[in-house]
């Protein structure tokens, strides 16, 4: 696969985690491409942390609002009946748990549920946004991520990058398969039938559960 069609097998599988009605918040980058793959019948709201609850899809060119930003500072829209507000109310509504699914991005994740996503030491950083904010409130933490990055494992036994924050995330999506963190370690439920568990493992730092009940991603 090349690298489209690794973010979006990617993005098709993370689809499948939202349900009609879940109020979903997308991270910037690779999560931004699941509202394509939403299955038919499923409604979700998108909000935003910057101010919006009921973004829309991304424009077309020339057709941009710009009244209308993410949080990662492209251009979006809203649908009918949609809210926005200020980043204060926002983040209550965060931090107040009403935020379903949050789907992220990650550098690093571990056995523990770890994830270190926001900065690289000695590299200069905007901030760590509502990351932090976002793994803590919403009710369900999914990454949808790359399974290594220049051939190195993303999937550790202990994450080494600063933290976003310490045992938060409950599922790992990325083009190899599909992983739930267990307070016993980090199940492996789907894999990609392009690779063996074997193939899997060899690019997991981190010691694999292998579910009696694997089977293939859909």
């Amino acid at each position: 696969m090349d690298k489209n069609e690794i973010r979006n097998f990617i993005a098709r599988r993370a689809a499948q985690e939202l349900h009609d009605g879940d109020v979903v918040n997308l991270g910037i980058g690779l999560p931004t491409l699941i509202p394509n793959f939403l299955p038919e019948g499923v409604n979700v709201i998108l909000q935003s942390e910057n101010g919006m609850i009921g973004m829309g899809p991304t424009p077309e060119e020339g057709k941009e609002d710009p009244w209308f930003i993410n949080a990662g500072g492209g251009f979006t829209s809203a649908i009918e009946g949609a809210s926005t507000f200020d980043s204060a109310t926002s983040f209550g509504i965060i931090r107040g748990g009403h935020v379903d699914v949050s789907v992220l991005g990650a550098m690093q994740v571990d056995e523990k549920g770890d994830l270190a996503n926001w900065m690289i030491p000695g590299k200069k950083t905007p901030g760590m946004g509502g990351a932090m904010d976002l793994l803590v409130g919403a009710k369900k933490v999914i990454l949808a991520m790359e399974h290594t990055a220049k051939g190195n494992p993303k999937i550790l036994k202990k994450c080494t990058l600063p933290l976003t924050a310490k045992g938060q995330v409950n599922m790992i999506i990325t083009e190899m398969g599909v992983m739930e963190i267990t307070p016993e370690g980090i199940v492996l439920t789907e894999i990609n039938p392009e690779f063996t568990v074997a193939d899997v493992q060899a690019a997991t730092e981190a010691t694999l559960i292998i579910s009696p009940n694997l089977k293939e991603i859909k």
